[in-house]
């Protein structure tokens, strides 16, 4: 790994709607800070502007809810609406409490309201999760680099997590780099040989970049990343998600 990392936030993006070219107003905003991509770029993408520009918003008054998410919402104090829709992108509700809907997602991420948002969205929507991030990363990734270039696209989205306070940047899509870095039988300081050692690349960028967009009104949603070094082979940040054999909480 390199000892020095950079950080720059792509300014002047525009609010991103349904059928944007998004890889054009990225290329529109390299060029504005003057930037080139390299060897050890990865650009970091809010999942927000990814899922609008694939035209994942939904309009609230178009949704019916069905008896089951009506029963659900009056549990949960949310609107039947959203809670429809978070049944129908999810394979099962893992837990349920006021103000809260923890689900498992139909890409196999666990997660609350099945990653359905309506901050920063316009009133009257939600918006759901890219179909597949991990195509959207790839496909975006093909877009803008060129043929031979070491370069990764990490799609971001921000997650609580079990047991700690906060949320923190999760990587849900990736391409051109590991999002998963297995060590195991590499050597520690001491010559002692690693036994479960494995790096969650994918998740350590979306967080550091998280730095810099920010949850609100930042309107930061695009991070270059710039001086990373890596050797491991590409996976993508499904490879993050721990099989169901592996999860002693399920």
């Amino acid at each position: 790994m390199a000892g020095r990392i950079e950080l720059i936030a792509l300014e002047g993006l525009p609010l991103i709607a349904p059928g944007d070219d998004l890889a054009a107003l990225i290329r529109e905003a390299l060029a504005r800070a003057e930037l080139v991509l390299r060897d050890g770029d990865v650009l970091v993408l809010a999942q927000k502007i990814v899922s609008k520009a694939e035209g994942r918003l939904v309009r609230l008054d178009g949704v019916e809810p069905s008896a089951e998410a009506k029963a659900l919402a009056t549990q949960v104090g949310k609107d039947p609406r959203l809670v429809e829709l978070i049944l129908r992108e999810s394979v099962r509700v893992v837990r349920a409490g006021p103000n809260v809907l923890i689900v498992e997602h139909r890409l196999g991420l666990t997660m609350a309201n099945a990653g359905i948002d309506q901050s920063n969205v316009e009133p009257g929507c939600a918006l759901l999760l890219p179909e597949n991030p991990d195509a959207s990363a790839a496909r975006l990734r093909a877009q803008l680099a060129p043929e031979g270039l070491r370069f990764g696209v990490v799609i971001n989205d921000s997650f609580g997590r079990p047991w700690r306070r906060g949320t923190t940047g999760v990587a849900i899509g990736a391409a051109g780099l590991p999002a998963l870095v297995d060590r195991r039988g590499e050597a520690d300081l001491f010559g002692r040989p690693l036994q479960v050692t494995m790096i969650a690349l994918a998740d350590e960028i979306a967080a550091s970049a998280s730095l810099l967009m920010g949850p609100a009104a930042e309107g930061l949603p695009a991070v270059l990343l710039r001086g990373l070094d890596w050797g491991a082979p590409e996976s993508p940040a499904s490879s993050l998600i721990r099989p169901p054999k592996e999860d002693l909480f399920r």
